[in-house]
């Protein structure tokens, strides 16, 4: 698997005023942008080449992953070394390639703008939203069932049925043979059901392993209701002609395309790390709150 594309035109409004001028995907989680976790699980998964999708005001996104001359050079002469690796290590990351996608018409709108860069290839599609924090890496699980079956492989996770309606939801093939633990043939997706029609609980949720064969799959899917196209409805076109499957990533998952979800995100990573985790884990305790458990 060699490209990974980065679908990040929206335009944050969940998250106003303070993504009036700054993007989403770059807000930070302790001292690293959004973003920038979902390229370390590219690349950790093996991924060398990421395709980013943005659209206007997203210059923060390409600059983050540019050369900065004038950071390393102030850097290097205060003698920061450790600053200026870490800086280094981002540009140097993978090489990158960027597509605007004009007008944010859906994720599967997203996809589709990719086309000539991504070829005639399988491709990853990892959604920053979501940050998983996964050993293996939750991208490297799909690739691992993608190797073994030669097909579209998304991930999905089980979720509360009173929120399966904000998901693309699959329904698995129950009456199919066995794949493993947690790997399931689709027979069908339906995009953001109402709760009495799920067909399952199993939820869609922001890494895909998709094949070129999805491209005239989402030519031909019409826009719905809002007029966007959805990558569900695209990916049920294509189930028409081949298998689909799911793979239940085992990790775990932070939504932090909302505010009680990237607050969540915050904590989560603040008491990972070897730094701030005691004196933060004091801080809350002197508000009040019981001692979080260690990870």
């Amino acid at each position: 698997m060699r490209k990974a594309v980065f679908p990040a035109a929206g335009l944050g409004t969940r998250f106003l005023p303070a993504t009036k001028a700054q993007p989403k995907e770059m807000l930070p989680l302790v001292d690293k942008p959004i973003i920038q976790y979902g390229v370390e699980e590219a690349t950790a998964s093996g991924v060398p080449n990421i395709i980013l999708v943005t659209g206007r005001g997203k210059n923060a996104i390409e600059d983050h992953f540019d050369v900065a001359v004038e950071l390393e050079t102030f850097l290097e002469a205060r003698g920061k070394l450790d600053q200026l690796a870490e800086i280094r290590k981002i540009s140097d990351m993978v090489n990158f390639a960027y597509v605007r996608q004009g007008e944010p018409l859906g994720l599967g709108h997203a996809v589709l703008v990719t086309r000539d860069l991504v070829g005639d290839e399988p491709f990853a599609v990892i959604l920053a939203d979501d940050v998983i924090d996964a050993n293996p890496p939750a991208t490297r699980q799909l690739i691992d069932v993608f190797d073994r079956l030669n097909g579209p492989v998304l991930a999905v996770e089980r979720v509360p049925r009173e929120t399966i309606s904000s998901y693309g939801v699959i329904a698995p093939d129950l009456a199919a043979e066995p794949l493993g633990d947690g790997v399931y043939r689709v027979r069908d997706l339906v995009e953001k059901p109402p709760v009495e029609e799920a067909p399952s609980d199993l939820a869609i949720i922001g890494r895909y392993v998709l094949t070129p064969d999805i491209f005239p799959a989402l030519a031909a899917t019409k826009r719905d209701r809002t007029g966007e196209i959805q990558l569900t409805n695209g990916l049920r076109e294509l189930l028409k002609t081949r298998p689909i499957y799911a793979c239940e990533v085992k990790g775990v998952r932070h939504d932090t395309g909302n505010k009680l979800g990237f607050l969540k995100a915050v904590v989560y990573f603040a008491l990972k790390r070897p730094d701030l985790a005691g004196p933060f884990t004091d801080y809350l305790t002197a508000l009040g709150l019981p001692a979080p458990i260690a990870r």
